[in-house]
């Protein structure tokens, strides 16, 4: 597993496609000159390097993927991430890429058993994973978790600890995916602050995203069950935090728009089926081109 990388930085919204035309100009991160080209300090030359890799736009060779050409390129389908679909997508694939191993411990596993949690109860539930790993710090996990929060956090101005520069500029600003509930007063412990990131219906995930990650997650399947579209690994579920009525809204959506996927239902046992291939650059072709 991988902690850290980040250097304490959040991903800020232009530095991937900072990132990206770095890397295609034939520059790498631990040039000499990548200060310079980039324009930041060496620890944001870092920050920006990890993340390129943690949303899986580069491999550890800097080799630019698939997907960063799609986005990014001079004729990208959205190069400054101006889209909320490409947000999402952005998302998922940090969570499935697994490269920061945090994000796929957090919706995947950890989520799974509370949706209010405090950052101590995440700690103490990476440090019961990985302890046996002696690449364990638990300084280390700590910062890891206060980049995620601040990644994830919906933002208020009202917030004095809050950076002003994370308020604004944070890649999953607006995604506004968990709240704050409360802060409560512990004894002697001090201030423990509650956050909260609700399973209902993501109403700006567009049902192209999600159909998406299912071709992605779920590569040459042509029947996929309900169950595991809500609870599997990576699934739609587990990544967007939908419940079930929201995830079958989408469904519904999903099926609606594209006729060669059929949702049914046979002794209780509910199935999603493709009955053609379907190529899910095809999928995000049909949602750039309508957005």
């Amino acid at each position: 597993m991988r902690f850290s990388g980040h250097e304490t930085f959040i991903c800020k919204q232009f530095w991937l496609k900072k990132g990206y035309d770095f890397l295609i100009a034939g520059n790498r991160f631990g040039n000499e000159n990548a200060v310079v080209e980039l324009g930041v300090g060496k620890n944001m030359v870092s920050a920006i390097g990890y993340w390129m890799k943690a949303f899986g736009l580069c491999n550890d060779k800097w080799e630019l993927s698939e997907l960063s050409h799609y986005i990014f390129n001079n004729e990208g389908k959205d190069s400054y991430l101006e889209n909320i679909g490409t947000i999402w997508l952005l998302h998922y694939l940090l969570v499935k890429e697994n490269y920061a191993s945090i994000y796929s411990l957090f919706f995947n596993k950890f989520r799974r058993g509370r949706v209010e949690f405090t950052s101590k109860q995440l700690e103490k539930y990476i440090e019961s994973i990985v302890k046996e790993d002696n690449s364990y710090n638990v300084n280390t996990v700590t910062t890891d978790i206060m980049v995620l929060l601040r990644m994830y956090q919906k933002t208020d101005n009202t917030e004095g600890r809050i950076e002003l520069e994370d308020m604004y500029s944070g890649i999953f600003n607006d995604l506004q995916f968990m709240s704050k509930l409360r802060t409560e007063k512990y004894g002697e412990k001090g201030l423990v602050d509650w956050f909260r990131i609700s399973n209902e219906d993501k109403h700006s995930l567009p049902a192209e995203i999600v159909l998406f990650s299912i071709l992605d997650n779920y590569p040459g399947m042509e029947t996929i069950s309900f169950k595991e579209l809500e609870i599997g690994v990576n699934s739609p579920g587990i990544v967007f935090a939908l419940n079930r009525d929201a995830l079958y809204s989408k469904i519904e959506q999903i099926t609606a728009k594209y006729k060669d996927v059929v949702f049914s239902s046979n002794a209780g046992v509910q199935v999603i089926q493709f009955k053609s291939v379907f190529n899910k650059w095809e999928i995000l072709d049909d949602y750039y081109a309508e957005n």
